[in-house]
Order: structure tokens, then sequence, then C-alpha cells
């Protein structure tokens, strides 16, 4: 369990956060640059001294202002991935992975030199130094170094922020399996939905130096605010669900969700097992009456929960939907109970807006492209 509350005052911007989570899985820091992210994080690390509060991991505190307690860096057990990687470049990267590990005694390590390396996939580059790696391989190097310390919480500061795309896609994966094949509790900061939507199980929404919200990826997406600080390219709502099942002949998969069943272009998951998918605001169309010879493969009832206008200062309008009719599902659901829905979005025009006269409590029929639909394996 990690039980954060943490102030700190840099003249006229102040830090302040407060949050809890399970001990285990990815717990991931989310918001723009300014946010206070990483004063955050550099706290919870001891870089950086809270004016107060305390920070407790499984029930071992390692600060406390009150109580007068503040364990050095090295005292608390926590491993660090910088965006940089950090690595020493005039030792080979064998070296540079068990640096770390030298300074554990035998008994506290948990995770062994052998399992980082399959893991991570970095056997080849063992007897290599750091000046002839890619920039995706030094950073899976500095994660198998910090992981390596056996910590009981590990800290990734925007760990893929100086990586292109391709780098990127290719460390991903690895993030992403850590805390579940090594138990190791992740604190993950990143201001990249991308990111958030592969890894995020449970997110800490900031903006100003505030905490917004503490909760699943999938209840602080739909947040109307949200939306503001995620912008009209990211705008989106993310929603667990399970795979109902595959129809070859028209060449689509069923994703049962809290509010019926979407169809997607096949995809190669089992049925019954968990997907997280995201869809984009923009790519949800809404209409006052059900649309007949359409290429949309995803039309569902839902009723208007809210409009938020003028976002950003710009044209576009965010209209949040609740999806909740139970009709359509076959009996012995695999996600929900009757009467259980979910809130997705739709980005129109403020010219739609007034065309349509939406209001809250209106009935109306959301649209959803199958291709448009992005998808993630937890």
């Amino acid at each position: 369990m990690l039980d954060i509350h943490l102030k700190k005052n840099y003249g006229n911007f102040t830090v302040e956060t407060a949050f809890t989570s399970e001990g285990h899985g990815v717990t991931a820091l989310f918001g723009h640059s300014g946010s206070g992210k990483t004063s955050i994080i550099n706290m919870i690390a001891g870089l950086v001294q809270p004016d107060q509060g305390r920070i407790v991991i499984d029930d071992r505190c390692v600060f406390d202002r009150a109580k007068g307690i503040n364990l050095k860096p090295e005292k608390r057990r926590f491993g660090y991935v910088f965006q940089d990687g950090r690595l020493f470049p005039h030792l080979s990267i064998r070296s540079n992975l068990v640096y770390g590990m030298r300074r554990v005694k035998p008994g506290d390590r948990y995770i062994q030199f052998d399992q980082v390396v399959d893991l991570l996939g970095i056997e080849p580059l063992l007897e290599r130094h750091p000046a002839t790696l890619s920039g995706g391989e030094k950073q899976r190097v500095a994660i198998g170094r910090s992981l390596l310390t056996s910590p009981e919480l590990l800290l990734m500061d925007e760990p893929l922020a100086s990586l292109d795309v391709a780098r990127k896609k290719e460390v991903l994966p690895f993030i992403g399996r850590l805390s579940s094949e090594l138990s190791v509790p992740i604190l993950y900061v990143s201001h990249s939905m991308d990111e958030i939507f592969n890894l995020a199980d449970t997110l800490v929404f900031l903006s100003q130096g505030k905490t917004m919200a503490v909760d699943s990826l999938e209840t602080v997406t739909a947040r109307p605010d949200f939306q503001q600080i995620a912008g009209p390219m990211e705008s989106g709502v993310v929603l667990s669900t399970l795979v109902q099942g595959h129809d070859s002949e028209r060449g689509l998969t069923r994703m049962e969700f809290p509010g019926g069943v979407l169809k997607v272009p096949t995809m190669g998951a089992a049925v019954g097992q968990k997907v997280r998918i995201r869809i984009h605001s923009r790519d949800v169309a809404v209409s006052l009456k059900r649309p007949s010879q359409t290429s949309f493969q995803n039309i569902f009832p839902t009723t208007v929960t809210e409009v938020v206008k003028a976002r950003n200062g710009d044209d576009l309008v965010d209209v949040s939907i609740n999806v909740g009719s139970t009709a359509d599902l076959p009996t012995g659901s695999l996600v929900r109970p009757p009467g259980c829905s979910s809130i997705i979005i739709s980005t129109i025009t403020r010219n739609a807006l007034r065309e349509l006269d939406l209001k809250p409590g209106m009935q109306i029929f959301a649209m959803i492209k199958a291709v448009s639909i992005c998808s993630g394996n937890f």
C-alpha cells in the first residue's frame, strides 16, 4: 500500500498531493508539464524534502515531517529510472547492471540477475558499453539496473520521453511486464496518454500542482476536467472489456463492456480475455435518431449527462453520454450485472451543439467506427 501526503512551496507555486494506492501494479502520475509530477516523485525518492506530509509504503514510513522521520534516499529501498538512463559510460553493460545489486545485502535480494536479463531481453548487450547502444537499449539497461537493487518501489520519471516513436514501442512492452512478473509496484510519471493507456492501473490526475482525482484509469478518463487537460487530440475514455467472440465471416471481434457490446476489427485475443480499449472523443458521433445504411459498426442508445462548452477557448464541445442499455446483452454477461453503464465522450463543434440542441437528459444515439478503437491487453 502506498500512502502519500506531500506539500512543498516553490515561491509562488505550491505542489500538494494526497493519494493512496494498492501496493501492486502501476500507479501513474499524469498531467501536463508544470503540473508537479517530477517534484512529487523527487520528494518520494528523497531527493527533495517536502515542507509537510508523510510517505509510507507497506506500513514502512520513510518520511513524516511531524515525527521528524526523513530516511536518506539510499535507505528508502526505492529504484529510480530517469529520462536519460544515466548509465556509467566507462563500465560494460554487465557492470552497470550489477553496480546497484552489489550494494544490496544478499538476504535482501528478491530479484536475480538472470531473471532481469531474460525479462528485458538484454543478454546480447552484456559485454558492450553504453556508447554502442540505441536509446531504447539504454533505457532497458537502466530499468534493469534499478530492478537489481530489489526495490520496494520502482520510480519512473518519464522514462520514454527522450525516445523516438520506434524506440518507445520497443521499451513499452517490457515496462508493462515488470509489475506482474516481478511483483514490483511502480510509480510512473508521464504526460503521454499512450503510455498511461498501456500501463496504468491507478491514475493520479494532477493539474497546477494539485491532485484533481485518484481512481482507476477508466473512472478518471471519463471526467470532464480530465478532457480539458488532455486536449482535443488526446481526449477520450478508457474502457475495460472482455472478448466475447470472433466473427471470421465479417472480420469482427465482439468486445463486451459495461455499456454493451463493441465491434472491432478481428484481433488475436482469446474469448474471455481482458482487453483495455481507448475511444477517442473525436471518433464518437451523435445523432438524434438511429441512423440506417451507415458504415458505423457501433450504434448505441445513450443519454446525455453533461455538456462542457468552449474547451481551452476553442470552438469544440465535449458531450458526456451514458451508454447503459442492457437489452442487447446475452444471458450470463461476462462484464456487468443489469443496470450498469459506461460514460463515453463525443467532441463536436459548437455549431453542431446548436443545431442538435443537446441538453442533459436527452436520449440520443452514439456512433463509433470500429476501425477507430485502440486496444491494449491487461
